[in-house]
């Protein structure tokens, strides 16, 4: 009995010494391991992208450019020692590796310039700082009929990053649309205008003479204070011929949008035989009762050509 029992406490005994050195032996380990982390920190540089943080890569050396590590990228530990001749090969395969990594991820140099998002070249995406393929895929965009109609459209790319954004956003250059100059399919690509009031807004256009200015566009029917205020942003009122108020005949003046009315364009033109040509003005006409005040007072932001003729 008391052999039974001396043999149980010397296999306990051996149990808790065999775990004791297990655990021991397996601290080492880590502790060997965690040394030759720390060792080869001090030895070479640690990249890692903010894109994917959980994710490091090891080269050997600084790379040439004055010792500093590309825009977005993170360094740990101090510039590298050259390593001593006789490298092994592994040492030389990592060192290969880290270069194609480092040439990979390192920082795209960039310009800033003023471009427009709807005609920029892919060459000069580029050097705005967009990779071939980013620059590729807002070609594609464009080819498919996509415009940049606002500087904020052009955000919404998601291959345009919030930073990439904020540091071209004072380049960016849109240019408005002539509402003198425009064809139905500019008028077309913008927000709220279909075929229908494309080809409204030009023949309004003729009408006129030219637009005077942009609220003109409100005139026509049904188009509304509203969709004006979706477009009014992107459009400009850019030169026309004036309007010849003074020396058109009465059939002429009739077809004008703001006379519409026989009588009326035959009581301007008795108005201009029997006023001196220093007394004639859209004020004058108003007063004279021939066109209603509200005719008027868009008669009077019309460009009109001076009376004398010059």
């Amino acid at each position: 009995m008391e052999a039974q029992e001396k043999k149980s406490k010397a296999k306990g005994n051996l149990s808790s010494t065999f775990k004791t050195g297990a655990v021991s032996l397996a601290f080492m380990i880590i502790g060997f391991q965690v040394a030759l982390f720390v060792h080869r920190t001090t030895v070479v540089g640690i990249i890692s992208r903010r894109d994917h943080p959980d994710t490091v890569y090891v080269y050997k050396e600084v790379p040439p450019s004055g010792g500093t590590l590309p825009s977005g990228h993170a360094q740990s530990g101090a510039a590298v020692q050259r390593e001593p001749a006789g490298r092994s090969v592994r040492e030389t395969r990592a060192e290969a590796t880290a270069a194609k990594v480092y040439e990979r991820f390192a920082g795209r140099r960039y310009e800033n310039f003023p471009f427009d998002p709807n005609t920029v070249s892919v060459e000069d995406l580029c050097r705005l700082g967009f990779t071939e393929k980013q620059a590729q895929a807002i070609d594609n965009y464009r080819s498919k009929g996509g415009r940049f109609r606002r500087k904020e459209d052009f955000a919404k790319s998601f291959v345009v990053a919030d930073s990439v954004y904020r540091r071209l956003e004072p380049y960016i250059t849109i240019p408005r649309i002539d509402i003198n100059a425009a064809d139905s399919a500019a008028f077309d690509g913008l927000p709220g205008i279909g075929p229908y009031f494309a080809a409204r807004m030009v023949s309004y256009r003729e009408s006129l003479g030219g637009y005077s200015f942009p609220e003109q566009l409100m005139d026509i029917y049904n188009f509304g204070e509203e969709r004006y205020r979706g477009l009014s942003d992107l459009i400009e009122c850019g030169p026309s011929e004036p309007f010849a108020l003074w020396t058109l005949p009465a059939d002429s003046l009739s077809r004008h949008p703001y006379i519409r009315d026989r009588r009326a364009a035959r009581s301007i033109v008795l108005f201009r035989e029997n006023t001196p040509v220093e007394q004639w003005s859209v004020e004058a006409i108003a007063a004279a009762g021939i066109l209603p005040d509200s005719t008027a007072a868009k008669l009077l932001r019309c460009r009109i050509a001076p009376a004398d003729g010059g």
